[in-house]
């Protein structure tokens, strides 16, 4: 209509450097990361995860998403929306235990299957990306190195 090419993209669930690392509305990395981190640095024995830790996600790197809009706005020209995700998924239970490495928090972890698990799985259809020889370039663990690095400089840890 205006002579311009828009593209719909949708990401998966992102994570990375100036998230919002509240441990009660944030989401499941910044969350998971801030209560790893309090409880390393209180010499907790343990940290409470919310859920079995069994339900599945998909994790991005803002940086990775920044470089597919890129990518798209270089290859793409349909009016369908693009999902942008990754093709690896994560059990909760998985995500909390490789940031409880980078964190380097010692205790256990307790998952109070009193809360709320939420969708057991988030996983987009992210064919069309794949087709086109676009994936991410971040690795999850690299990626929560990165972000944890940010969150101990930025944060008022």
């Amino acid at each position: 209509q205006y002579g311009c090419n828009f593209i719909s993209a949708m990401p998966t669930n992102l994570y990375g450097p100036g998230d919002n690392f509240d441990p009660q509305a944030g989401h499941v990395i910044p969350a998971l990361m801030h209560k790893m981190q309090a409880a390393k640095e209180a010499g907790a024995r343990s940290a409470e995860i919310w859920g079995s830790g069994t339900p599945k996600r998909e994790y991005l790197h803002v940086d990775d998403l920044a470089d597919a809009l890129v990518f798209l706005m270089k290859h793409y020209d349909g009016r369908e929306p693009v999902n942008v995700g990754s093709p690896e998924e994560y059990s909760i239970a998985e995500t909390a235990a490789l940031i409880r490495e980078v964190v380097g928090f010692e205790g256990e972890l307790i998952y109070n299957t009193e809360k709320p698990d939420g969708t057991l799985r988030k996983k987009l259809d992210t064919r069309v990306m794949e087709e086109m020889g676009w994936k991410p370039a971040i690795s999850l663990k690299d990626g929560l190195r990165e972000t944890y690095d940010w969150y101990l400089r930025y944060s008022n840890v």
